[in-house]
């Protein structure tokens, strides 16, 4: 459904911590609830503590905003780490998630580098990155660790 007219990344800015600390908070609720790890500061709080702008995207539909999604280089410049990936609810299901993602694997391979990521143990995320060569790496009671090498 989301063909490259009607969606588009633009870079993160210092101004769209709020709106992405509030949409994560919807997101995750349920997930979080499920896993007994919900709470209402906590869940905002840590999204601010550690977003970071230049290497956020945000996601636009029809130029709205609509989702976020964050792809950092690690420390030693030899993976990548994506993280608050989340989009509107109303947006789910239809195609978008796979599209975005698609488009920063296939900066990931430019840059023959692996992707990594974390999700919540049960969350229905994981079988969107599992689709797109994701592969369990670890995990513990609350998070499963993910990774793809590039192609």
């Amino acid at each position: 459904m989301y063909g490259e007219t009607n969606w588009s990344l633009r870079p993160g800015t210092a101004e769209d911590v709020e709106v992405v600390a509030e949409l994560r908070a919807i997101v995750m609720r349920d997930d979080l609830v499920r896993l007994g790890r919900y709470d209402e500061h906590r869940v905002r709080q840590r999204l601010r503590d550690g977003f970071s702008p230049e290497h956020t995207s945000v996601v636009e539909v029809d130029g709205a905003f609509a989702g976020c999604v964050t792809m950092r280089p690690y420390e030693s410049g030899d993976w990548f780490y994506l993280e608050h990936f989340y989009l509107d609810p109303a947006l789910q299901g239809r195609g978008l998630g796979t599209a975005v993602l698609r488009e920063l694997l296939a900066r990931a391979d430019e840059a023959a580098v692996p992707v990594r990521l974390v999700v919540l143990q049960g969350s229905a995320a994981r079988r969107l990155y599992e689709r797109e060569g994701f592969r369990y790496e670890s995990e513990d009671p609350v998070d499963v660790q993910l990774v793809r090498h590039s192609a």
